[in-house]
């Protein structure tokens, strides 16, 4: 009990509780069941993808393309749609690939090439944002099937369908970290990459297998989002990855690699989610959202940094009170 207490997750629970309280006092619509509904439909797509950003950033990696990719695959979808009209299984299955070809080929950079993740994931969001714009003209797609958007509509025990897309992804992340050899890969390569290696595990499949998945998840994501908006914007995620990103670190995720949990960036996301909800109906300008979440960033980044630092400082300690005077 005293270990879950000391938790970050404990933190960001209390830090959810507090703010949700403040809210309240300033406007009761917020704890209102049809508003927390419409909070948790209106922040699956973040949700989603930021379970696949989790493992990329538990290697210590990064991916600032999938506000790129997700845009891509809507449009995939869209066109796909409006074009043979198909069915919901065939909807789901070419943006869920559509999304892994598109990260697929971002681990292949990173894990065979060697190369950064920034630089890979720059360089193909701007390669994608500069397609989608030359394929596009910047237009929308408004003209989706009836049948899909009654798929957005339908809610199981007043519940919206998107919530439980949110709900498997969470499953499913969470038992790869868990229960799996990859999983525990990703943790040691997060923790020291040489070290991972020594000890058998693959790292450039390892990495291709995170990037390919964060792409399936950007695939899931962009079909729910559809079922959401009903149209397709191909500027609606300019910044998003911003937000995934923030929702992930926020969660307890060490931007420097080997931490992380799937309870926790689902309360990254929440706080966000409580943050900016609570900003809009203080009918505070939305530009404040974009600070706060900077703000949000650079805070949580700084502990991961200065906590590093204390735990390298104390292993330094503990290495000197060890050392015997013939050691010496």
């Amino acid at each position: 009990m005293k270990q879950l207490f000391r938790s970050k997750e404990a933190g960001i629970l209390l830090i959810i509780i507090l703010v949700s309280a403040v809210i309240t006092l300033k406007n009761p619509v917020f704890l209102t069941t049809e508003n927390l509904l419409d909070l948790a439909k209106n922040n699956t797509v973040i949700g989603i993808v930021a379970l696949g950003m989790l493992p990329v950033i538990i290697t210590g990696g990064i991916d600032v393309s999938v506000g790129a990719m997700t845009a891509a695959v809507t449009i995939i979808i869209g066109k796909y749609m409006v074009n043979f009209g198909g069915n919901l299984l065939l909807v789901f299955t070419i943006g869920c690939i559509s999304g892994a070809l598109l990260g697929a080929l971002n681990g292949l950079l990173v894990s065979k090439l060697n190369l950064p993740p920034i630089v890979v994931t720059l360089g193909s969001m701007s390669i994608i944002n500069g397609l989608m714009l030359y394929y596009t003209g910047g237009s929308w797609i408004t003209n989706i099937p009836q049948w899909f958007i009654n798929f957005g509509r339908i809610k199981a025990a007043g519940i919206p369908i998107q919530i439980f897309f949110l709900v498997l992804a969470a499953v499913i992340t969470y038992l790869v970290l868990k229960y799996t050899l990859v999983g525990r890969g990703i943790f040691a390569i997060g923790g020291n990459p040489l070290a991972a290696v020594r000890a058998g595990f693959h790292k450039d499949r390892i990495l291709l297998f995170l990037y390919s998945y964060l792409g399936f998840l950007v695939g899931l994501a962009a079909v729910v989002h559809t079922s959401i908006m009903r149209q397709v914007d191909p500027n609606a995620f300019s910044g998003f990855e911003m937000n995934v990103i923030a929702a992930v670190v926020l969660g307890g995720a060490n931007v420097l690699g080997g931490e992380g949990t799937v309870f926790g960036t689902i309360l990254g996301v929440t706080v966000l989610a409580v943050i900016q909800n609570g900003l809009i109906l203080a009918w505070i300008p939305t530009y404040w959202q974009q600070i706060v979440v900077g703000i949000i960033i650079l805070a949580a980044v700084c502990f991961d940094v200065i906590q590093n630092r204390r735990r390298q400082a104390r292993i330094a300690r503990i290495d000197v009170a060890g050392e015997t005077p013939a050691g010496r």
